[in-house]
């Protein structure tokens, strides 16, 4: 078995950077997978992503890293990637498509109540102090405030469904984090390389059985649509998926999260300057309340 890098007590250069990254990066994503989706399905688009990625990212990992994985450490980045990329990734391209990918950042922005529940339930069975279960209660009063359909201005501009998908898929995501550091995991590149495999996988799978017809729109793919899916390709992928995949192997969970707060921040600034998504008192005050509470949540840290 291959030992893991266990977390760093105080925040290193190196640490800081790999989360500049994943702050910037992700939020950018929202924005992108919103635009390429115009043309191409969520579930499809998921899925070429990392078909791409993936593979060339495995290649880097096999010549930089020089080591094969064992056929346990196989399984873990796969059933890993299951959890990150294929169902996690993916509901958040569906959601975009249907929601303003502002929005969308803010649902995932309560991605740290996700962490501490599922940390405190199934692993560390460390009980949040009183600070951090007051930063979740403000957090999801927040999103409340957000979509309760009987006071947001315009209730059916887009359907609330989605609402769920997110949730899913922020389980999925924490719960999937949080098995890294507690599995026999491949080396550090080879193991993201096959994470992004066994997500695409899963994303094709999916798009097979929910979107019929997904491969006859790729022609249709305006050039906005191609910018847009080589950024998240190269960018938001091999970069920023890296370096969320390095933190989850070498800092501490709670620091990891701290990007739930910076992500919604740069999406909607994004989807308000570009794509044109509308940011109104409603939206602001609520949007204020979600990321006082992740916050709260991550303050310690």
């Amino acid at each position: 078995m291959i030992t893991t890098t266990k977390p760093a007590g105080s925040l290193t250069t190196k640490m800081f950077l790999y989360l500049l990254a994943v702050y910037i990066i992700w939020g950018s994503t929202y924005l992108a997978m919103k635009i390429a989706t115009k043309s191409v399905p969520p579930f499809l688009l998921s899925g070429l992503r990392f078909l791409l990625a993936g593979p060339v990212l495995l290649i880097i990992g096999i010549a930089k890293e020089r080591t094969m994985p064992s056929g346990k450490q196989i399984l873990s980045a796969v059933f890993v990637g299951m959890l990150l990329i294929g169902i996690g990734n993916a509901s958040v391209a569906l959601a975009v498509h249907h929601m303003p990918s502002g929005l969308v950042a803010l649902l995932v922005a309560a991605m740290p109540a996700w962490f501490l529940g599922i940390d405190w339930a199934f692993f560390s069975r460390k009980r949040p102090s009183a600070l951090t279960m007051t930063g979740i209660v403000l957090g999801f009063t927040g999103l409340f405030l957000l979509f309760n359909p009987l006071v947001h201005n315009h209730p059916k501009s887009f359907p609330l469904w989605p609402i769920v998908v997110v949730v899913c898929g922020s389980i999925s995501w924490a719960t999937g984090s949080l098995f890294v550091q507690r599995l026999p995991m491949p080396t550090q590149i080879t193991s993201t390389a096959i994470q992004m495999i066994a997500g695409c996988v899963c994303s094709f799978l999916a798009s097979f059985i929910f979107e019929p017809g997904a491969w006859s729109t790729l022609p249709l793919m305006m050039y906005e649509g191609w910018i847009a899916y080589f950024y998240l390709v190269f960018i938001g992928s091999l970069v920023g998926y890296t370096s969320y995949s390095w933190l989850t192997r070498n800092a501490p969970p709670r620091l990891t999260a701290t990007y739930a707060y910076v992500n919604p921040v740069v999406a909607m600034f994004l989807g308000w300057a570009i794509g044109n998504e509308a940011v109104n008192s409603t939206v602001g005050m609520a949007s204020a309340v979600v990321i006082s509470g992740v916050v709260l949540m991550t303050l310690k840290k």
